[in-house]
């Protein structure tokens, strides 16, 4: 990467008239202005924003570190954090673990990598970033997180011990209790529920947002129509069959992934969705529109997420704190209707 140095030798100027042109600084010329912001865009010159901000007194740099871009949460909620940062102008540096290359999608059963969470603090700090927002990849109480109360933390997707740190996350229990009436609405008499890992915070919360349902329309809950594996197609296939033994008419899938599932079991077995099986997933991945029929589904607010945890960030560090810290705030689901409901 070209230095300060090198752009004022290329410009024939000096390291003071690029800064001033840079910053906007000092008397400089028209021309020799043109000629530097010229030169610095071919040259693909990038501010070194950390110095910067140190010299002039201020940190205007955020870091942000994701358990791993690869899942399916993480871009929106961080695409939702770089868009509220740059309307105050704020920048921000990226961590990302890989955690799910690494250690598989539930490798939060895996000591080993707390450590690497650890470290990607210990370098934030190094960075002197003004604060950190966290995105993890599956909701869950991370008691091991360092405290540092110069540098504020926010928390998204995750949260730590109670009290601990301010955290952003959708609401599991909302999710599901309206995808169960959406499925008594549309005239579904005996839904049966694929969930996730048993001892997932998510499975936890939707199935009780299930029940809670249940008990407001009066509706008898059956345990034995309730079957958990994992978060993945493979698990939504396995289990279709079972559930289809069981003589239900609906089924709501706690993931999109796990809904692809169901899909390929029904096809097979030519039981059309939508007409012959009312289906509702949650998350409503990308791919959730090109099912056929389309999947209705539980929309999570990522991007609010991640423009809620950015806000909250930015509110504390300039002392006008909506929030007090510490505090957990859910985010409502939203229904997206599709043809997999039925008519």
């Amino acid at each position: 990467m070209i230095t300060i140095k090198e752009l004022a030798k290329e410009c024939g100027v000096s390291i003071a008239t690029v800064s001033n042109v840079l910053n906007g600084t000092g008397r400089v010329g028209e021309d020799t202005i043109k000629k530097v912001l010229q030169t610095a865009s071919r040259l693909g010159y990038v501010p070194n924003e950390i110095a910067k901000n140190l010299k002039q007194g201020t940190n205007r740099t955020i870091g942000v570190i994701t358990e791993d871009l690869t899942v399916f949460n993480a871009v929106e909620i961080v695409d939702g954090i770089n868009e509220y940062l740059n309307e105050k102008d704020y920048s921000f540096l990226l961590g990302n673990l890989r955690l799910c290359q690494q250690f598989g999608g539930q490798f939060y059963h895996v000591e080993e990598y707390k450590q690497q969470v650890l470290d990607q603090f210990q370098l934030m700090w190094g960075r002197q970033v003004a604060g950190i927002i966290y995105v993890g990849s599956h909701s869950r109480k991370m008691t091991f997180l360092p405290e540092n109360r110069s540098v504020p933390l926010i928390m998204v997707y995750a949260h730590g011990r109670e009290g601990q740190f301010t955290s952003v996350v959708f609401d599991d229990f909302q999710g599901a209790y309206d995808a169960v009436m959406k499925l008594h609405q549309s005239g579904a008499k005996r839904i049966g529920i694929l969930a996730g890992d048993k001892e997932s915070e998510h499975s936890r919360a939707r199935v009780a947002g299930c029940k809670q349902a249940y008990r407001e329309l009066g509706r008898e809950w059956d345990e034995s129509l309730v079957l958990y594996g994992g978060w993945l197609r493979e698990y939504g296939y396995r289990l279709s069959g079972e559930l289809m033994q069981k003589h239900v008419d609906s089924v709501f899938c706690m993931s999109d992934e796990m809904a692809a599932g169901v899909y390929d079991y029904m096809h097979e077995h030519h039981i059309v969705i939508g007409k012959q099986l009312r289906l509702v997933g949650f998350d409503n991945r990308l791919v959730a529109e090109a099912y056929s029929p389309g999947l209705a589904t539980m929309a999570i607010p990522l991007r609010g997420m991640g423009q809620t945890a950015a806000r909250l960030l930015l509110e504390r560090l300039n002392g006008r704190e909506t929030l007090p810290e510490g505090q957990m705030l859910r985010l409502k689901c939203h229904y997206v209707d599709r043809p997999s409901i039925g008519q």
